[in-house]
């Protein structure tokens, strides 16, 4: 039994990239033109950076264990079918 996969709209992946690209690069340009002094703007861009990073390995985290589980479950619906399998033919 086939399960269908679940696919992304273009229209949602191009919202997700823009998203991805315009949010850092406004902040950055708010960090920039902001009347703090210069270690002050550095702090702010570091801590945006900081946040970037753990967004991204956050999310792959996500997908990581996600992909694990399924993985799993498969594995446990095979083992659950063969077994039947054995029942069946013995």
């Amino acid at each position: 039994m086939e399960r269908a996969m679940m696919r992304d709209t273009p229209s949602w992946i191009l919202f997700v990239w823009c998203s991805f690209l315009l949010a850092p690069t406004i902040t950055l340009v708010g960090i920039y033109h902001a009347p703090v002094e210069l270690w002050v703007k550095a702090f702010l861009a570091m801590g945006l950076l900081w946040s970037i990073a753990a967004a991204l390995t956050l999310s792959k985290t996500v997908r990581d264990n996600f992909e694990a589980q399924r993985s799993l479950s498969r594995v446990a619906e095979a083992e659950r079918i063969l077994s039947e399998y054995e029942l069946r033919k013995s």
